[in-house]
């Protein structure tokens, strides 16, 4: 499952550079696929949808850091971890119920992100 910022957030930013899919956000902060992955252009989206990778999406927060979901993988095929839990001092990343995606499905969308 991807995890989830909740609103104990102190916009501290400790997991923003954690992140190895650049998957969190600050507040307000408009976001889209192709922001540091391999994506560009037109691309089919893990759930069989179309979108455009470089397309700016609209906030999911407006008051404290945020996850896009269709972009977190649980740091899945880069560290045993979520790390943005790791360094979060108020404890505040946590698993999103949601979105709930197996293992397998999770290194699937790494493989995605990153054209492996």
């Amino acid at each position: 499952m991807a995890i989830i910022i909740t609103d104990e957030c102190i916009n501290c930013d400790a997991c923003i550079v954690e992140c190895p899919n650049n998957a969190i956000y600050e507040p307000d902060q408009e976001w889209a696929y192709a922001d540091e992955t391999a994506l560009s252009g037109s691309v089919t989206l893990p759930n069989g949808d179309e979108a455009d990778a470089d397309e700016m999406n609209d906030p999911i927060s407006d008051e404290f850091y945020y996850i896009v979901p269709e972009k977190c993988t649980e740091c899945k095929g880069f560290h045993e971890e979520p790390q943005c839990a790791s360094v979060c001092p108020v404890d505040c990343c946590v698993p999103d119920e949601d979105h709930v995606e197996s293992e397998e499905t999770l290194l699937e969308k790494k493989a995605w992100l990153h054209a492996e």
